[in-house]
């Protein structure tokens, strides 16, 4: 009995003790800024999907200090991203937080803004709408897929329009180019004092790209050829490395090209949901991550409007 007792009295004091241990290691990204030009620093995801593993962090944000104050790109998947980044810009210069722009309305780009309110936060008008009707929704659904990173993280609105083409801040010289083909309402941003393009999602690399919004892969590629006409020296993907030259492009136009006409043959010749996603993937893009994966989703996402056209 006597012994019985005391493993007893071992159990319950471990119990105790379990959740001390639990939270003794704080969740953290580990963010660590990348510069890649003058002033210029990106903070690049990890070529994976969603996971409790790693909170979320499979995006590439970046900032520029300038004269006048720091230029945020995107704010990452939550309020603790959003967090961290700030410190990590805090650790680089004492210059205050002025402008954040947004490239689009995908949780893991703008759900860091909590961070930023007492910055301008810039997001095209469509982006804005989209939030709007889609913020809290996409906000359940990181907690659901990465858990307690996504603590006290909640949609938050941007605060202004962006409708100008340019930008001259801090000795830097910015172009906004919009485009459609990722989600409806992308922002591309070219930095013309570095030569540095950020084109968020529109353009992927060594990642599968994703589907659930785009209007359509062949608006995508066609919008991608007219991207491809702003020279650069170095180029920021969504996801994936930064870099400096056109094979991000190529890339892209090959995977969009191969989906599209695999889609389209697919639907000519009326096999189901279910055989397409049994096709084999062009081993051109074998060393993309995630190609398997997402080839499925897009099936699930555009499928059915493929069908549609196939039979009118």
């Amino acid at each position: 009995m006597k012994l019985l007792l005391r493993l007893l009295g071992v159990y319950i004091c471990c119990s105790l003790l379990a959740p001390a241990m639990t939270f003794a290691a704080p969740l953290t990204y580990n963010l660590q800024p990348k510069q890649i030009a003058e002033n210029t620093w990106v903070l690049q995801g990890k070529l994976e999907d969603f996971t409790m593993h790693n909170g979320g962090n499979i995006v590439n944000t970046a900032f520029i200090v300038t004269d006048d104050g720091v230029i945020v790109i995107d704010t990452g998947p939550s309020y603790r991203y959003g967090r961290e980044m700030r410190q990590a810009i805090e650790k680089l210069t004492d210059k205050p937080i002025k402008h954040v722009f947004i490239t689009h309305s995908h949780p893991d780009h703008f759900l860091g803004n909590q961070a930023f309110t007492d910055a301008t936060i810039w997001a095209l008008p469509e982006t804005g709408r989209q939030i709007a009707q889609s913020g809290n929704a996409f906000a359940e659904n990181m907690y659901r897929l990465v858990g307690d990173w996504m603590r006290d993280t909640e949609s938050t609105m941007p605060n202004k329009v962006l409708k100008q083409e340019v930008l001259k801040f801090g000795g830097h010289h910015f172009s906004f180019l919009t485009f459609t083909g990722h989600t409806g309402a992308d922002l591309v941003i070219m930095d013309h004092t570095t030569g540095v393009l950020f084109t968020s999602d529109m353009v992927f690399y060594q990642r599968a790209l994703t589907t659930p919004h785009t209007p359509g892969l062949q608006t995508w590629l066609a919008e991608l050829k007219q991207l491809e006409l702003t020279s650069f020296k170095l180029l920021v993907p969504g996801h994936g490395p930064v870099v400096d030259d056109g094979r991000a492009y190529q890339q892209m136009a090959d995977y969009l090209t191969w989906l599209d006409a695999t889609l389209t043959s697919a639907a000519e010749r009326g096999l189901s949901m279910t055989e397409v996603i049994e096709l084999p993937i062009d081993p051109r893009f074998a060393g993309i991550a995630l190609t398997q994966r997402e080839f499925i989703r897009t099936v699930a996402h555009l499928y059915p409007s493929y069908e549609e056209a196939a039979f009118e």
